[in-house]
């Protein structure tokens, strides 16, 4: 994959604590952080990866939208980079107040893409990933639209991942993506930027662990990054692209080996299936072809009729009168013994 620098965005609100996505949403999320940390670090050892929580850790407890903090700035150091992976805890404790959200999506967007714009390395692409588990009851459409329209002016990409809350969450979601995209409002009308889906939103269905969808999503295959189509829930298992774990269903056998493994085997399971099958359509042409030959081969035999007698069965045929006549000459030769016999004893009698 191209060099690139990625921040990380997550939800560490208080309805993160929800059962949905098994254990709960917050150890589902940090389980595909974890995964998209470990596909950015390793696809080019030049990327660089950040980490913002969307809910700082001095929230006061009445509420939420108290800010996003800067957990790491773009490293390519896994080792800080999964530290607050780790480290990243449930925050705003306390009811949220009615006109206030958890979260705030356009200020976090905001703060990462100030982290991008600092980072150390200015070369290759710039990335945001973002996970959104709380209802976006009162977010705005026009400042997550005037949000996206920002990062596709400063050449941010990002990738969104709807945690639980569909039915709030993801139309306004897609507006996000939509006009990061170029394709929202007059231009998706219009027709432009229908060519550069760079921006994808990934829904997670409850009770799927995410990391087994963004396995096969464009956030994790790297063709899609760069020019693919968008949206919707992840399918099912495409090419992986360069990915250097193609081999274990991208995902590195170091930091899970267990799933690593298991995807290895289901991948070589399905690999033999699909050659047993072409192996057998493959034979049942071959019948199918070497039938119609034999037939086209009795036919030529019919057409040429005398020929292929005179060629087999004339020698057949002389060969068998031969052998009747060499029979006819042997009963012939002991009638004539019988009947000389039989002259003998007559003339001993007289």
């Amino acid at each position: 994959m191209p060099l690139e620098s990625c921040m990380i965005l997550l939800d560490n609100s208080q309805y993160m604590r929800n059962g949905d996505y098994l254990p709960t949403r917050m150890e589902a999320q940090s389980d595909a952080a974890n995964m998209i940390v470990s596909q950015k670090t390793q696809s080019n050892p030049e990327s660089t990866v950040g980490v913002i929580a969307m809910v700082s850790s001095s929230a006061p407890s009445s509420g939420g939208g108290a800010g996003a903090e800067l957990l790491v700035s773009p490293t390519d150091d896994l080792g800080k980079i999964l530290s607050a992976l780790h480290k990243v805890p449930l925050a705003g404790g306390g009811i949220t107040p009615p006109a206030k959200d958890a979260v705030d999506i356009a200020a976090s967007v905001q703060v990462a893409t100030l982290a991008l714009k600092h980072r150390r390395n200015k070369n290759g692409a710039q990335r945001i990933v973002l996970f959104v588990g709380s209802p976006l009851n009162n977010a705005d459409k026009k400042s997550l639209v005037k949000a996206g329209k920002q990062l596709k002016k400063n050449n941010v990409f990002i990738d969104v991942v709807c945690l639980g809350e569909l039915d709030v969450n993801e139309g306004k979601l897609r507006e996000l993506v939509d006009a990061a995209n170029g394709s929202s409002g007059s231009n998706a009308e219009g027709g432009e930027g229908e060519g550069e889906r760079n921006c994808h939103l990934v829904t997670i269905p409850a009770g799927v662990l995410p990391s087994d969808v963004l396995i096969s999503s464009p956030i994790l295959r790297g063709d899609g990054g760069y020019g693919s189509g968008g949206g919707g829930v992840g399918g099912g298992g495409g090419d992986m692209g360069g990915d250097a774990f193609a081999d274990f269903g991208g995902v590195d056998p170091s930091m899970d080996p267990e799933l690593a493994m298991a995807l290895r085997v289901s991948m070589e399971e399905e690999r033999a299936r699909q050659e047993r099958v072409a192996a057998a359509a493959a034979a049942a042409a071959n019948n199918e072809g070497g039938g119609e030959g034999d037939n086209a081969a009795l036919e030529g035999q019919g057409g040429n009729g005398v020929g292929a007698e005179g060629a087999t069965g004339g020698g057949d045929t002389m060969q068998d009168m031969n052998d009747e006549d060499a029979l006819l000459q042997q009963a012939l030769a002991m009638s004539m013994a019988e009947n000389q016999g039989d002259m003998v004893a007559a003339g001993d009698a007289s």
